[in-house]
């Protein structure tokens, strides 16, 4: 992966041997990624949130404003629900996106690490982001990724 291909899981279908009831529990597997995260939103719920059309959220995707992994048992693309904040994308989200990618972190990864508590945060990246502590957040990621 390129460090400047946003982090984005566009063909669920790459995903098919790899079924998330298979007990992928470890660092790389996608049943922990699945469980840490409370709540899901697929495209067109985040379109309905954000009030645009499903086609900007694609772009929001392809441009790395917003990442999604495949979830649930279609695998069709869902985004954590605590990445909006009402109708707007979380303050300091799509900053802090921009570096765990350039890190080499891909979405699976990203959504574990902001969902994961971090004891330098004293809490999950996630929350830390929602209660604006964003420069705390990145300094994190930013050792994190480099």
């Amino acid at each position: 992966m390129s460090k400047n291909e946003p982090i984005t899981q566009t063909d669920p279908s790459e995903h098919a041997e790899q079924p998330e009831t298979a007990g992928q529990t470890g660092q790389g597997g996608l049943a922990d990624v699945h469980t840490l995260v409370p709540e899901w939103l697929n495209v067109p719920e985040v379109a309905e949130r954000l009030g645009v059309n499903v086609s900007r959220v694609r772009q929001l995707l392809r441009e790395g404003e917003l990442i999604a992994v495949p979830h649930g048992e279609r695998g069709a693309l869902h985004v954590p629900a605590a990445f909006l904040d009402g109708a707007h994308i979380l303050k300091g989200l799509t900053g802090t996106l921009t570096v765990l990618r350039d890190g080499g972190f891909d979405a699976e990864e990203t959504v574990r690490w902001l969902f994961s508590v971090d004891d330098r945060l004293d809490t999950r990246p996630i929350d830390a982001l929602a209660g604006n502590r964003i420069k705390e957040v990145r300094r994190h990621a930013q050792v994190l990724a480099f």
